[in-house]
């Protein structure tokens, strides 16, 4: 096409006879057959990247992945935003699995953020759900992950020096199906919200056991908090990407003070609030991994078969 222009142009200006109409089809052909080179290089690029995109995320789901939006008679909703660009995972982390008559949550944050931090995460990630079902109480899990993290840890030495400073932030908590109760066990990790009719209070956590990788790997090493949570109840869990996002004053989000702007009688709708909320305070693009997991006990539990409205 760009050839017969050319050629209409020449005639046009008498020049179908000169020896200038072959030099400047040829100057058109020759840069035609560079930009369909480079297009076809173009394309070929895209494909492949298209490609590794798509075992990325692969990857990425396997290690984190999904919660039931029910477990047992629970009503649950998770999100997570990572800071690294194209990045469905970082260094933040979230878990659950039912035992025979309970829920047990997992959320926590690797020291650092993003890709890098992958790898402790998987590790804690492995361990929680290879042992959420083989111990009898929080302690013994927590424990049961403190030694794993050791572990972990200890076979990174030779070649990552700074396995000896890592450490994950971590907390465990238990619902009961048949009591209205939450049993908490806290790692350094930052306090969960807690809904009770139209108050919201952050969880008390009597005394929380240093982060995972730091702290003993005895059961009477963790402290076990019980505190009510009864039909109605909801609890978000979150890591420190949301109360340590900054907006461009740099003040930080107010977690407490903005929870009771949210709505928290449906899970999926309190997460997606929440997203919301911390993008109008810190814009989109958050410094840090940020991750949450909202739980409701419903006023009355669905049937097994049913799922949630």
């Amino acid at each position: 096409m760009a050839a017969a222009a050319v050629l209409l142009v020449d005639r046009h200006d008498g020049l179908l006879h000169s020896p200038l109409l072959p030099i400047h089809i040829g100057s058109v052909l020759i840069v035609s057959a560079f930009v369909l080179a480079s297009r076809a290089l173009h394309d070929r690029d895209l494909r492949e990247l298209a490609q590794v995109r798509a075992v990325s995320e692969a990857a990425q789901r396997v290690l984190l992945r999904p919660i039931p939006s029910k477990l047992g008679p629970f009503h649950v909703a998770s999100m997570y935003r990572a800071a690294a660009a194209h990045a469905l995972v970082g260094g933040d982390l979230y878990a659950a699995a039912r035992t025979a008559q309970a829920t047990r949550v997992l959320i926590g944050d690797v020291r650092g953020k993003g890709l890098p931090a992958i790898d402790d995460a998987s590790a804690v990630l492995g361990a929680f759900r290879e042992a959420a079902q083989q111990h009898r109480t929080l302690p013994e899990l927590a424990a049961s992950l403190e030694r794993s993290v050791r572990r972990h840890l200890s076979e990174l030495t030779p070649i990552a020096p700074d396995s000896n400073e890592r450490f994950i932030t971590a907390l465990l908590i238990e619902l009961p199906d048949d009591e209205d109760i939450a049993r908490v066990v806290s790692c350094g990790h930052p306090a969960p919200l807690l809904r009770q009719g139209n108050q919201v209070t952050l969880l008390p956590v009597t005394q929380a056991a240093p982060p995972l990788g730091l702290a003993a790997d005895t059961p009477n090493a963790f402290c076990l908090d019980t505190v009510a949570f009864g039909p109605g109840d909801t609890l978000l869990l979150y890591t420190d990407g949301l109360a340590e996002a900054r907006d461009s004053a740099g003040e930080f989000f107010p977690v407490l003070d903005r929870a009771d702007t949210w709505s928290w009688d449906c899970p999926r709708r309190l997460v997606q609030h929440v997203s919301v909320d911390v993008n109008r305070h810190a814009g989109k693009n958050l410094q840090d991994d940020l991750a949450l997991v909202a739980v409701h006990r419903p006023t009355h539990p669905v049937h097994a078969g049913r799922a949630p409205q």
